[in-house]
C-alpha cells in the first residue's frame, strides 16, 4: 500500500511490487574478480556503498554477488544447470505449499504467521541471534531472513527450516554484513 500526503490530502493506494536492482560491487566494477583488476582503495568502497542506505538495504530480502563467469562456462558444450521448467515445477510446488499453509506467500507472512510458519530450533535461533548481534541487524531484517529461510525449506520439499535453510537465507543479507 502507498500512502501520499500533500497538504490537506491524504490518498492510499494498493501497490505490490517486486524491486531487482543491480549495482556494481565498487566504482571501478571489478572488486572481488580473482583477475585483480580492482585499484578502488576500502574507503572508496564503503563511500560507493554507503549511497545505499541502511532502511533502504533491510527492505530488500536478497543480496547476492554475482561474480564474472569464466570463459569456459560460456561454451555452448558447458554442463548446465536445472533447465527452466525443472525450476518452475519446485518454484509451483513451493507456492502451493505457502498457499495451503498460510493462504499467503511467505514474502506477505505478517509478524504473527512469521512467528507461527517459521519455527527454529532452540540451536538455530541462538545461530539467528548470534548473526542479528554481530551485524546489529534490525527486527525487520530479521523477519525478512525467516521468511527467506521458509521458503528455501519449502523449494527444498521441507517441513520444517533446517540449519541450511537458515545458513543460507542469512548469506543473502550479504550488504547488511558490509562496514557501512
Amino acid at each position: 500500500m502507498i500512502a501520499m500526503s500533500r497538504a490537506a490530502l491524504h490518498l492510499t493506494f494498493p501497490a505490490r511490487f517486486q524491486l531487482v536492482a543491480a549495482m556494481n560491487p565498487c566504482p571501478c566494477g571489478w572488486a572481488g574478480d580473482p583477475s585483480g583488476r580492482c585499484r578502488c582503495t576500502g574507503d572508496a568502497i564503503r563511500r560507493y556503498r554507503a549511497r545505499i542506505s541502511g532502511p533502504l538495504l533491510e527492505r530488500i530480502d536478497l543480496h547476492v554477488e554475482v561474480p564474472r563467469l569464466p570463459p569456459q562456462a560460456l561454451r555452448h558444450d558447458a554442463p548446465r544447470g536445472e533447465d527452466s521448467d525443472t525450476v518452475r515445477r519446485r518454484v509451483m510446488l513451493a507456492r502451493e505449499r505457502q498457499l495451503r499453509r498460510a493462504q499467503c506467500v511467505n514474502g506477505q507472512l505478517d509478524a504473527a504467521a512469521t512467528a507461527r510458519d517459521c519455527v527454529l530450533s532452540s540451536e538455530d535461533e541462538h545461530l539467528l541471534e548470534q548473526a542479528i548481534e554481530r551485524w546489529q541487524l534490525s527486527a525487520r531484517s530479521m523477519h525478512r531472513i525467516l521468511r527467506v529461510a521458509r521458503t528455501i525449506a519449502d523449494l527444498d520439499g521441507s517441513e520444517s527450516i533446517g540449519r541450511t535453510h537458515l545458513t543460507e537465507a542469512i548469506g543473502y543479507r550479504r550488504m547488511d554484513r558490509e562496514v557501512r
